[in-house]
């Protein structure tokens, strides 16, 4: 399935995603957008808080760390992603947009996870 989803606008706090605007966390996927997106611990991500998209297809993974690219990524979550030979890319928020909507743009199977603060 193609991935419709435009990151229009991101900044602290804020992402406009296809004309609506989000000030919590969220997943775009190629199917949805979760939004109040929570983890477990708020600076570190897990795999259990990825719970909701694993049963997706999907080839990459990129993941917003925040504005100033303060969350961290578990072993748990790139070894998950090495065994299903899911691409991870994981860059602070407003570089991990531009990904993000280039993969989109190509025509890539890409989910992402964005951290909008810190």
């Amino acid at each position: 399935m193609k991935n419709m989803a435009h990151i229009d606008y991101y900044d602290f706090g804020v992402m406009v995603v296809n004309g609506k605007r989000y000030s919590r966390d969220l997943i775009i996927t190629p199917k949805r957008i979760l939004s109040n997106w929570w983890r477990i611990e708020g600076h570190n991500l897990h795999l259990e808080d990825l719970k909701d998209i694993l049963n997706e297809d999907f080839e990459y993974l990129v993941i917003g760390t925040g504005y100033y690219g303060l969350m961290e990524i578990s072993n748990d979550v790139l070894k998950e992603m090495s065994n299903r030979e899911v691409k991870v890319i994981a860059k602070p928020t407003k570089e991990a947009v531009k990904e993000f909507n280039s993969l989109v743009k190509e025509g890539k199977k890409v989910i992402g996870a964005f951290h909008l603060t810190c």
